[in-house]
């Protein structure tokens, strides 16, 4: 670029943040959202446990019956959201609201930058950012989606207010950046590029696992449209050495063990991906290749369009081929509608430019052009209607119930469900069966429980469940209640059956669950529980009741559980010849346990997946203590070492011939 050329990008890029600024002003006022059933909540609620725990909590024992805390989402936005709270003194739904409205905007920004460095065009640039930011061309296509956004509500700012996608599309704004600066690094771009792209490409996947997914997608598209004009190893090369610097960056919490309980969480949030659907995908990207290697080999004038035709099909496809046809490759396809949008005004424009080479239809260009911008008029005397405000929290009824609890029930378990759920720790700490994030769960079997707590139509076995995970109350709303979603099929199940605890006289019941005794510390005869074998679904009645029988069995005496820290806890038990310790916590083997300094011995319990540790007869006070993975050890070490890359590659000085 020439002096001119960057002074005028950059004003551009100022102006645009004016624009986007202006049309999502209200964000950055905004506190609480008047949309308690939205997920936002999930977010907001660990970002305040984060922030009251900063730097590193290692393990969360407020979710899941205890998970490690890396595994609950990626690491960008909690932390995000946590330090502004912590520095910039405000509420973590403040800082949740400032963190995505900020990169929201630059969101705006990032597609100019991708437009103006790929096609390297000023208006063409300008025009993609401000019809991303007002128009949604999915509406055409998707009749329900255009009904469900309220004065057409572009996508990208309607699942970020109306369905809690802070993290997705935080992600999204990152993503138009980092493939803008991509192509400058696979062009040929300086080291500098090269380590932008890498901690760009990073940053996307830390955010959020959708922006992840939109970077699989495009970034070998990419990297294709640059080799097809230019055919040389070296671009391969470079790509490699992005996505390879990309993972280094990440590796401190991107571990194994990471994805393995992502991937294997991925069933209770989204159907599997069929193999048909892959094959024909794989077609599909097959014939793109063979039709652009015909079309582009050797003319990089050309690498925008075809990257443009990549993206546009391979996203169209993936989108529209599952919610019309049920064509299911990977995930939830139709939460990339954002991304849809983009990429389907990326087509129209391209589209434009090349008949605006035509002069006899310049006019037709520019009335299409007006013509596409007409829906925007709707939005935009409308542009603060997606941000309702809510008032005297205090009074709302999740905060209410949250607030119940602990104050009534102070550091017992209690199950909660529907948007109680979603803000349970948003405001306290509230230890829950359930949690905000299913895709971190560690304890396998709590899916079963989780199904047939609130489906099933007994409740005993609900009952024996929650008793069988220390679990000592359940928060029942009825479908007269002021909760939304009504997750419980048969509410008056639980009547007769266990003791009120609380009942709010407007259709929401907290029941207690009978128990030896609260808490989560039990002492046990571990050869009874080996005896009982795995829970098999969630009417395995017969186990159930043994297993309960076997945890609290009479004669205990009370072992009493002192959380220090999310990482530390301190048990009291007096402990008969031959039995030993219970904590109704999920067995993590980075849990290690100590008594006066000296290692006991610590492992799963065989039915629920709990912590069991062996000690002699008599009476003990030992020390769990959660201590970092090897696998983050070693991935910390690799970020470090990616980060002097990182480092070498922006300040290295070229040799001098």
């Amino acid at each position: 670029m020439t002096e001119l050329t960057k002074r005028s990008a950059w004003l551009d890029t100022l102006l645009l943040l004016v624009l986007a600024t202006v049309l999502v002003f209200p964000l950055f006022r905004l506190e609480y959202l008047n949309n308690w059933p939205s997920i936002e909540s999930t977010f907001i609620a660990d970002a305040r446990m984060l922030a009251d725990r900063l730097p590193h909590p290692g393990w969360q024992p407020m979710w899941y019956c205890g998970t490690r805390f890396d595994y609950i989402y990626p690491p960008a936005l909690r932390y995000g959201t946590a330090l502004i709270a912590k520095f910039a003194n405000v509420s973590t739904a403040r800082a949740y609201h400032l963190f995505s409205g900020a990169f929201y905007i630059i969101g705006i920004a990032g597609v100019y930058w991708m437009v103006r460095i790929g096609k390297r065009s000023r208006w063409a640039a300008i025009l993609a950012a401000v019809w991303v930011a007002v128009l949604s061309p999915s509406f055409l296509l998707l009749p329900n989606v255009r009904h469900d956004s309220g004065y057409w509500v572009p996508q990208r700012l309607h699942v970020l207010m109306a369905w809690g996608e802070g993290p997705h599309i935080s992600a999204l704004s990152v993503l138009g950046v980092a493939l803008a600066v991509t192509f400058i690094a696979l062009r040929g771009g300086s080291r500098i590029a090269l380590a932008a792209a890498a901690s760009l490409c990073a940053l996307t996947v830390a955010i959020n696992f959708y922006g992840a997914t939109s970077l699989a997608i495009f970034f070998p598209i990419v990297a294709w449209s640059v080799w097809v004009g230019r055919p040389e190893p070296a671009v391969w090369l470079r790509a490699l050495g992005i996505a390879a610097l990309a993972y280094g960056l990440s590796a401190f919490w991107l571990t194994p063990s990471y994805l393995r309980i992502t991937t294997a969480n991925l069933r209770l949030v989204s159907l599997p991906g069929s193999n048909g659907a892959r094959l024909a995908m794989m077609a599909v990207a097959a014939v793109f290749c063979a039709v652009t290697w015909r079309w582009a080999r050797r003319r990089p004038d050309r690498a925008w369009t075809v990257f443009v035709a990549g993206a546009a099909l391979i996203v169209t496809v993936y989108v529209i081929g599952f919610i019309d046809f049920g064509f299911r490759v990977l995930g939830d396809a139709q939460r990339l509608i954002p991304e849809l949008d983009m990429v389907l005004i990326l087509a129209f424009l391209e589209i434009l430019w090349i008949l605006w080479n035509r002069r006899a239809v310049r006019l037709l260009v520019v009335a299409a052009a007006l013509f596409a911008s007409f829906p925007a008029i709707r939005y935009l005397r409308h542009a603060y209607y997606p941000f309702p405000k809510a008032e005297h929290v205090e009074n709302q009824y999740e905060y209410r119930i949250g607030q119940w609890v602990h104050d009534n029930l102070p550091g017992e378990r209690v199950l909660p469900s529907g948007t109680v759920r979603f803000w349970f720790d948003a405001w306290f700490d509230n230890a829950q069966l359930d949690g905000g994030s299913a895709q971190g769960m560690l304890n396998q079997i709590l899916p079963d429980a989780e199904w047939q707590i609130p489906v099933g139509d007994r409740g005993e076995i609900a009952v024996l469940w929650m008793q069988a995970l220390g679990t000592d109350a359940v928060i029942v709303p009825d479908r007269t209640s002021f909760e939304p979603y009504h997750d419980y099929h048969k509410p008056e199940k639980f009547r007769g059956v266990v003791p009120v605890l609380y009942d709010d006289q407007h259709g929401t019941v907290i029941y207690r669950i009978p128990r030896r005794y609260p808490g989560i510390g039990r002492v046990v005869e571990a050869g009874q529980l080996s005896a009982i074998g795995r829970i098999n679904g969630g009417e395995d009645v017969g186990r159930l009741t043994r297993y309960v029988a076997a945890v609290d069995s009479p004669g205990q005496s009370p072992t009493p559980v002192q959380w220090k820290s999310f990482d530390e806890v301190d048990i009291q038990a007096q402990v008969p010849s031959g039995r030993s310790v219970l904590l109704q916590e999920t067995y993590d083997p980075a849990w290690h346990a100590y008594e006066n300094g000296r290692p006991l011995a610590i492992r799963p319990e065989p039915v629920m997946s709990f912590i069991l540790i062996d000690v002699p007869a008599g009476n003990h006070t030992i020390q769990l203590l959660f201590e970092t993975p090897l696998e983050n050890r070693i991935g910390q070490m690799v970020s470090g070492l990616a980060l002097l890359v990182v480092a070498w590659l922006i300040f290295r000085r070229p040799k001098i011939s």
